[in-house]
């Protein structure tokens, strides 16, 4: 249980700071992240704030779908966008080609890392992808037809609002789902041990 709980919380905090590198390359960021920015742009509050509203906005449609948080998902929402916030206080934008591409995938690995360790300490999920989850239940679509009709729109929602759609999107799309299916099974607490093999002697 405290190595759960310690993998939970440094999970959130570095999916957040993964995600302040990605703003801070400024090529483009993930579909949710554009469209706190969006927010942010128009009522000026910080991002890291509005990611924190947003998912608790996206914890109250669990309730039609009859979701159930876990401690994994009240943890999401307060630090995530809380610690997102910090990194954006200490590291500063980045400028030129090669400094914000570097910045872009460190952050996408970084977000990749992050996942594997709050999803392989199994205290729920996020509320972006309990909702994912929530309407495939209750309305019997495919994941996949979930997913990319709730980040189509809040990604164009956000881009209309003023967030940052680039090759930083495009990028973290591609790359996010690989990166996480490798780091899942190497943090996943609940992952077997291999069997030891010993020789009989003949």
């Amino acid at each position: 249980m405290p190595r759960r709980i310690a993998q939970l919380l440094v999970g959130l905090f570095l999916y957040g700071a993964g995600c302040a590198l990605t703003i801070q390359a400024g090529l483009g960021v993930d579909p949710w992240t554009v469209f706190a920015q969006g927010l942010s742009v128009r009522t000026g509050i910080g991002i890291g704030w509005i990611t924190n509203l947003v998912g608790f906005f996206v914890l109250l449609l669990w309730i039609p779908l009859r979701q159930k948080p876990g401690v994994g998902t009240v943890a999401n929402i307060l630090l995530v966008g809380t610690s997102m916030q910090l990194v954006l206080a200490v590291f500063p934008p980045v400028s030129g080609w090669l400094a914000q591409s570097a910045t872009l995938l460190g952050g996408i690995v970084l977000v990749a890392l992050a996942s594997g360790l709050y999803i392989g300490a199994h205290f729920g999920p996020g509320p972006r992808d309990g909702l994912m989850t929530g309407m495939n239940s209750r309305l019997g679509w495919p994941i996949w037809t979930c997913r990319a009709l709730v980040e189509v729109s809040v990604l164009l929602v956000g881009w209309m609002l003023g967030g940052t759609v680039g090759i930083g999107t495009v990028l973290f799309a591609v790359l996010i789902g690989p990166l996480v299916h490798i780091a899942l099974p190497l943090l996943d607490t609940r992952r077997r041990p291999a069997p030891v093999v010993t020789e009989t002697p003949a």
